[in-house]
Order: C-alpha cells, then structure tokens, then sequence
C-alpha cells in the first residue's frame, strides 16, 4: 500500500511531528501577540507623553491669558475712577464704580448658585423646581 495522498490531513507527518509543529506554532503567536501588545503599550505611553507635554503649554498660555485679562480689567477700572472722579468727585466714582462692579459680581455669583442647582438637581434626578 503507498502512503495516503498529500490533500488528507496528517500526510506526511508523524503525530510527533505534528505536535511539534502545532507546538511551535502557538508559541509563535504568543510571541507575536506579546509584542503586539508591548508595541500598543509603547505607543500609548508615547501618545500620552506628547498629550501631556502640549498640555503642558497649553496650560501656561491659558493661565497668561488670564493674568493679561485680569491687567486689562484693572487698567480699565483705574481709568474708569480717573475719568469719573472729575464728574464726582474721587469717593463719588469709587462708590459709583464699587457698587457697579459690587453688583456685577453679585450678579454673576447669583447665577453661578441657579446653575448649580439645576445641575445638582438634574444630576440627582429630582425636580428643577423643587
């Protein structure tokens, strides 16, 4: 009899052979899937290096912005006391002035309290109203 034809399965092969090779192949792929995933880990940590690097610059521009904001609406309150103080006299435009930017910022705290409310209350799942 001559040996099965090489289109069956196992021809060729003795089952040691077989194992060996079957063996060999699922390290490979462990192999490969290992350094698969060193390769995404690598890639990740470089992704949140330059992530944390541009956050970085990004951060002290913003906190420049807000420093040259805050100049500017300094500038404008001190010029704003000089150009009325002449019209009020200098405790007439510091009032004027004070009770304007009193208000403001009350104002602004008032609505920041509603905001949070709603929030709170969206968040907490009851009642906007209550």
């Amino acid at each position: 009899m001559s040996s099965p034809p090489p289109h069956e399965p196992g021809a060729g092969f003795s089952a040691s052979e077989a194992d060996a090779s079957l063996t060999g192949t699922l390290r490979a792929l462990i192999d490969d899937g290992q350094t698969l995933i060193e390769a995404e880990m690598a890639y990740a940590r470089a992704r949140a290096a330059y992530g944390w690097g541009r956050a970085k610059g990004i951060v002290a521009l913003l906190l420049l912005a807000l420093a040259f904001a805050f100049f500017t609406l300094v500038a404008l309150v001190v010029g704003l006391l000089l150009a009325l103080t002449p019209l009020l006299t200098p405790w007439g435009a510091l009032a004027v002035v004070g009770l304007g930017l009193g208000g403001l910022a009350a104002l602004c705290f008032a609505t920041a309290v509603r905001r949070f409310r709603k929030a709170r209350a969206a968040l907490l799942g009851k009642d906007a109203g209550s």
